[in-house]
């Protein structure tokens, strides 16, 4: 039996059970999933992983009450025993009247994700292929002088087919496959040593960089860290590299995050309709985009999916929320809604997009005269409620607009809300990231180092 048919065939048993056993409503999830790893050292195979199995998830609600369970096991024993104990589970839960499936006509009419090409068809890569692609890349790094070895060299392949159904009539499945590389290096030796990385993900392997060019970068950074030192203390500017930049805007939109409003832990709570980021800065999410992994045309409650704003000309335009959220805050959902097999849905995002600016890297550098480019973070202390932020930092330092020595072991603070509203994009914003974000220059934030 094709897979889909298998999983779809799954599902429907589940809301079959479930219907027995007493639930007013349910939605079922059914996940087939393998992975391939492999990592290499010194030339050798060190280590090589494969999982594969099937997993199914319940969720029953039962008036204004929901439970969820999962199982490995899909025979009929299990997944009877499963329904039985979500609904006895249910009637001990805590009353929500905002709980409940989609109606009818909220689903979307269109579940056919070829479009998006997110399931690679061609031949899966064998273990020899996966090992030769981390030692190409191991080799690559090591020929960068100054590197003394590689911490690792990793390659792996995934593949994940998923189908949903529920007893409002909503039915459909989706593939995605996932394809990495990455390689950490390392040079110097005892206090000395500094490390860093490169590394990259794909849908698709005819998309994926070659081997050598991930080694040769994860190299070519490690080089660059040679003599870290702690930077002064003090307010400095700080440029957050675009390999980092995604995480600062990764807080405005856990911010956004419907659960965290409704809960009122977000420090954003209060800011529907007021500026959040400079005029001109629009934070797109684009859920339509082919060949990119988190792309989907339809959210794990039914709903359509569509490219929408979060922030429009710096302004916050709305919260991202799933169909209960969106319920207890008196606003639609905005088809947001994410799953696993043993939890209720929530909401989250997919492809995002902030407006770059029109200087590059290197002219904001020059710019900012004195400061800290930060490549690196390490650890965090983030206040959800009011946006006070720190972080452990390491990159490079800057004097009189040149980038001087590498830096590390300093932590840098501000608060999210002010940070944010001073914030200068660079134009190196770069394809194939679910975070499409640029460089991002953060006036007077607060170092501590030396």
């Amino acid at each position: 039996m094709p897979e889909f048919l298998r999983l779809q065939s799954l599902t429907e048993q589940l809301l079959s059970a479930a219907r027995r056993a007493g639930a007013d409503q349910a939605d079922a999830v059914a996940v087939s999933a393998a992975a391939v790893s492999v990592d290499v050292r010194a030339g050798k195979l060190e280590h090589a992983e494969r999982a594969e199995g099937v997993e199914i998830g319940l969720r029953v609600l039962l008036g204004g009450r929901q439970a969820c369970v999962s199982a490995s096991d899909h025979s009929e024993r299990t997944i009877e025993d499963m329904a039985a104990r979500a609904v006895a589970m249910a009637r001990e839960a805590p009353v929500d009247d905002n709980l409940g499936l989609a109606e009818p006509d909220q689903l979307t009419l269109d579940t056919d994700s070829s479009r998006l090409d997110l399931y690679d068809h061609e031949s899966e890569p064998t273990p020899e292929q996966l090992q030769d692609a981390a030692l190409r890349a191991e080799a690559a790094a090591l020929q960068v002088e100054g590197i003394s070895r590689i911490e690792s060299a990793s390659s792996s392949h995934s593949r994940r087919q998923m189908w949903i159904s529920a007893t409002n009539g909503f039915s459909a499945g989706l593939g995605r496959s996932g394809h990495g590389l990455s390689t950490i290096a390392i040079t110097g030796e005892g206090t000395g040593m500094e490390r860093d990385w490169a590394g990259e993900s794909r849908a698709h392997l005819s998309d994926m960089p070659e081997a050598e060019e991930i080694g040769r970068l994860a190299g070519l950074r490690t080089i660059e860290r040679r003599g870290a030192k702690k930077p002064p203390t003090g307010s400095f500017p700080i440029l957050y590299d675009e390999r980092v930049a995604s995480g600062l805007i990764g807080h405005l939109v856990s911010a956004a995050n419907g659960a965290a409003v409704a809960r009122g832990a977000s420090w954003l709570r209060d800011a529907l309709g007021e500026q959040v980021l400079p005029d001109g800065f629009d934070l797109i999410e684009q859920p339509h985009l082919p060949r990119m992994g988190s792309s989907r045309i339809f959210d794990a409650e039914g709903l359509p999916t569509s490219e929408r704003a979060l922030v429009s000309g710096g302004t916050l335009q709305g919260w991202t929320l799933d169909l209960a959220t969106g319920r207890k805050l008196g606003m639609p959902s905005t088809a947001s809604a994410m799953r696993g097999t043993g939890s209720p849905p929530s909401p989250g995002v997919t492809n995002l997009a902030l407006t770059p600016g029109e200087k590059s890297r290197e002219e904001l550098i020059r710019d900012m005269g004195r400061g800290l480019i930060v490549t690196s973070m390490l650890g965090s202390s983030i206040n959800s409620t009011t946006g006070d932020y720190s972080r452990g930092a390491s990159g490079f330092w800057v004097e009189n607009g040149q980038i001087t020595h590498a830096i590390n072991e300093c932590t840098i603070a501000g608060n999210l809300r002010e940070m944010l509203l001073r914030l200068t994009a660079a134009n190196d914003v770069r394809d194939w990231r679910a975070m499409r974000v640029p460089s991002l220059l953060v006036e007077g934030m607060t170092v501590a180092g030396e």
